[in-house]
């Protein structure tokens, strides 16, 4: 099983993914012929996740779902950094008590 700090990087780094993609799509609306970007994420055996990146059959834009992709990114991200901030936190707090 992965530690906890490995789960919840493996979170942040799947939401820039997420991120990277959407930001792309956005990037690349107007561009005739784009298709655009999807992440998929898998569960990891030990915990975690694993983002992969497409090109999705659809060429239209959608900003909405990408609005909607930007909003969940960036809130999976806070989320994964604050569950690596408490870690840190727990950790040094079981240090403190043994020295």
């Amino acid at each position: 099983m992965s530690s906890i700090n490995t789960i919840a990087l493996s979170g942040m780094n799947a939401a820039q993914t997420a991120l990277d993609a959407s930001a792309s799509n956005v990037a690349n609306a107007n561009t005739p012929g784009y298709k655009r970007l999807e992440v998929l994420n898998s569960p990891q055996s030990g915990g975690g996740v694993t983002a992969t990146v497409r090109v999705s059959n659809q060429e239209s834009a959608s900003q909405e779902a990408d609005a909607v992709s930007q909003l969940q990114a960036k809130n999976a991200f806070i989320a994964n950094l604050a569950v690596f901030k408490t870690s840190n936190k727990l950790a040094g707090a079981l240090l403190d008590k043994k020295v």
